[in-house]
């Protein structure tokens, strides 16, 4: 394994937390309001007809303009999601091959109602996580986990969901220390020999398990007893009241009338 590559993701988890430490208009915003906006806005975009792109066009507003007012640099998103893009785009690769009854041409090329779908599904998961993403990079994991025990959300789902978070960076870091240890044990060797690999995964395992407890000891440390209470979070306002009404009317509106269709017709 490459300890390159293990510092490497240790550093995308910590920049994700730096973001979310950021200030900006939509940092400043009360989490809950974030949230239910962004549940909201993955509802809408997945309740389009998997033929409707034109309706879908102006769902790309949303996160385009988050990310302006929040400063996150948009490629910053799509470098974090670099493995997860091509699976979501893997869904309707097929479509063109079992759905070719033709919908239109453009130029000397016959668009068949498999492309618009095939597009259609790969637009809707991109603008899925691209709505995540911005949740996750402009609100803090431990107030994120607040709103959802606020929302009634069962206590052992959301813990879970936070240690799994910050376990994962616990487990790297002693990956690398290991994967380092043993680099200088057997110089020259690429990677770690097979023989060694059930002693390396028990020391792993023991390791990881005496890091959760001192991290767990400090979550306790600083107020966690089962909630949320310690988590930082702006309290919510009359600006995330009309953050709410704004976004969900655009929604609304874009999901009932297709804004591409009257934008066309005002200009023609």
């Amino acid at each position: 394994m490459n300890n390159k590559v293990i510092d490497r993701s240790i550093d995308e988890l910590r920049e994700m937390d730096d973001l979310a430490s950021a200030r900006s208009p939509i940092h400043a915003l009360n989490p809950g309001a974030k949230l239910l906006v962004t549940i909201v806005y993955i509802f809408t975009v997945a309740s389009f007809n998997k033929y409707n792109l034109t309706g879908l066009i102006f769902m790309i507003f949303y996160p385009l303009l988050l990310f302006q007012i929040s400063g996150i640099p948009i490629r910053l998103c799509f470098r974090k999601l670099r493995l997860i893009l091509p699976l979501v785009c893997l869904v309707g690769l097929f479509n063109p091959i079992f759905d070719r009854v033709p919908v239109g041409v453009i130029g000397q090329i016959t668009v068949t109602g498999g492309m618009i779908s095939m597009i259609t599904l790969m637009l809707k998961g991109i603008l899925c996580l691209m709505a995540s993403f911005l949740l996750v990079a402009t609100s803090r994991i431990e107030a994120i986990c607040q709103v959802l025990r606020k929302i009634h959300v069962p206590s052992i789902l959301v813990t879970l969901l936070l240690l799994t978070y910050r376990y994962i960076t616990l487990m790297a870091e002693e990956v690398s220390i290991m994967t380092q240890a043993y680099s200088l044990r057997a110089p020259g060797q690429k990677g770690i020999h097979y023989s060694a690999w059930g002693s390396f995964l028990g020391q792993l395992l023991l390791r990881s398990m005496d890091r959760a407890e001192e991290l767990y000891s400090s979550m306790q440390l600083r107020g966690y007893h089962g909630e949320f209470y310690y988590a930082e979070g702006a309290s919510w306002r009359g600006k995330d009241t009309i953050y709410v009404i704004i976004w969900i009317g655009f929604f609304i509106m874009a999901r009932m009338v297709n804004l591409t269709q009257f934008v066309g017709g005002l200009i023609l």
